[in-house]
């Protein structure tokens, strides 16, 4: 396999773990919008005592910081230096060059974008098990009766 093979493949590679977060992160938000729905409806109607409180509006609290980190990755880098980004801001006859250069500089832009957002999705994952951990808490505070 040949140098430029190689770089073709490490960028599809990379395009397609972008793709792989983006879609992991749908996924989490709809499940992290899905538990904060659930839980602020069984909370409504449940007579919650002080601990439970506190313990589950903290889980809400991990939960909704979650979905700010998943949206926070799903956010598009305008400013990048790779693909559209970057040919939006040329002009038509700048275009082949910008393609023609480097595969290698893009490989490693698109990369450090990869690695930002599985960064993100990461910390909204630990959220995410920490509130969800939290509400399970101040379900057992609630039905316990702990005062």
């Amino acid at each position: 396999m040949s140098a430029t093979d190689r770089l073709s493949a490490a960028h599809a590679e990379v395009k397609a773990e972008i793709a792989r977060t983006d879609n992991k992160t749908a996924l989490l938000l709809a499940f992290v919008g899905a538990v904060l729905a659930g839980a602020w409806s069984i909370a409504r109607d449940l007579p919650l005592n002080v601990p439970a409180l506190i313990v589950g509006g903290s889980g809400m609290a991990a939960l909704v910081a979650a979905a700010g980190l998943l949206l926070r990755s799903t956010r598009p880098n305008l400013k990048g230096r790779h693909g559209f980004p970057l040919w939006a801001t040329l002009a038509a006859d700048e275009i082949p060059d910008a393609l023609s250069g480097s595969l290698a500089a893009d490989v490693a832009g698109l990369s450090r974008l990869a690695v930002a957002k599985f960064t993100c999705l990461r910390r909204a994952v630990d959220l995410t098990q920490v509130g969800g951990a939290l509400l399970i808490l101040a379900v057992l505070l609630t039905v316990g009766g702990a005062q």
